[in-house]
């Protein structure tokens, strides 16, 4: 199979299609993979060293301009469709996923021009307003909530979960006891929970065992950051920019904090951490909230919004949680119900079932 994926920005669109791609590869090593993406996406570091090929287009997004604004970026989508053009042209691929973020946009559109079937994988519980669109010319959409579904034509919709990196599936289910705090804010930080983490720190000074932390601030606030760690007498190289190696981040976890996207949540999930939440409140149709919810209500984490956040709140939450393994067990274990684990062999299988191709088991 030639499979094309679209997407990218971010990690929760980008460690999805990572892990189809190398699924495919593995399952069978005459298949061929391009990414496509931007400049400016984190697409644009990882995929190199990882080995997978990537095309750009000169794409940004429509999200939060006004109409001047939208009316502004035409001459630039018009630009994209031609490099998506091309690249489809020149790959000729038998299948298109799209992934979700901006650079998908151009590619399924041109996809859809050219006759060539595409897929579409929604990792959140509201979609987006392009994915909403484009899923009208889509095979199938691919959902990680079956909330999700109404918001589509239900005859193309399937829940597949939302494919992890490798190794995450074999993450223990037993918390470590002690465990490390594991702090994220996604693939490029969170201002806001770093700066709460910063005020945070000096309240945890005088516990009386003193807490493991792995922190990922991403690259803008990295440095003051460790800073801040190294001025209130915490271990400054447990602060880094980004983690590479996320199964054993989980694996060492007792209690994460983090940010709410679909792909982080898939992995708490699968791996079964606990988890305090902080939605991010301007995503698109703040479907942050309504992903953490889907945890909170059923007791398998907690949901915090950014507008509730404060340094004396939260070390009180990461207090209390640290402090009762029961409860951070029985959270583990109500995460676990939720996951979906073997998304990235569903989502190839239906894209060999597309294209009346045998089915393959995993790997």
């Amino acid at each position: 199979m030639k499979l094309l994926l679209a997407g990218g920005g971010t990690g929760g669109h980008l460690f999805p299609a990572v892990a189809l791609a190398q699924l495919l590869l593995l399952q069978d090593g005459k298949s061929e993979v391009q990414f496509v993406g931007t400049e400016r996406g984190l697409e644009k570091k990882l995929l190199p060293k990882l080995g997978l090929p990537l095309a750009t287009v000169d794409m940004v997004g429509f999200v939060g301009r006004g109409w001047r604004g939208k009316l502004e970026l035409l001459p630039k989508l018009f630009k994209s469709l031609g490099q998506a053009n091309e690249i489809l042209r020149n790959f000729k691929p038998d299948l298109v996923i799209g992934v979700g973020g901006y650079a998908s946009v151009p590619v399924l559109i041109v996809a859809k021009l050219r006759g060539i079937p595409y897929l579409i994988h929604e990792q959140n519980a509201i979609p987006g307003l392009s994915n909403r669109l484009l899923a009208r010319g889509a095979k199938l959409v691919c959902l990680s909530f079956s909330a999700s579904a109404n918001l589509f034509n239900s005859c193309k919709t399937k829940v597949t979960g939302n494919p992890l990196r490798q190794g995450l599936d074999n993450v223990s289910t037993e918390i470590p006891h002690p465990g490390k705090l594991l702090i994220f804010g996604g693939s490029r930080g969170a201002r806001a929970i770093n700066q709460t983490i910063i005020k945070m720190l000096p309240l945890m000074r005088n516990w009386e065992q003193k807490l493991e932390i792995l922190h990922q601030t991403g690259e803008e606030d990295f440095i003051e950051v460790q800073r801040a760690y190294s001025a209130a007498g915490f271990d400054p190289q447990q602060v880094v920019p980004f983690i590479d190696d996320m199964p054993a981040a989980y694996s060492a976890a007792s209690l994460v904090i983090c940010r709410s996207g679909a792909t982080t949540l898939a992995e708490l999930t699968v791996c079964g951490r606990p988890a305090i939440l902080i939605p991010f409140p301007h995503a698109a149709g703040d479907h942050q909230t309504a992903n953490a919810k889907a945890l909170d209500d059923v007791g398998a984490a907690i949901l915090l919004p950014q507008d509730e956040l404060t340094p004396e709140r939260l070390v009180l939450l990461v207090k209390e949680l640290l402090e009762d393994e029961k409860a951070l067990q029985s959270m583990a274990e109500k995460a676990r119900l939720l996951g979906l684990p073997g998304a990235a062999e569903r989502i190839l299988n239906e894209c060999r079932r597309s294209l009346g191709a045998p089915l393959v088991e995993g790997i």
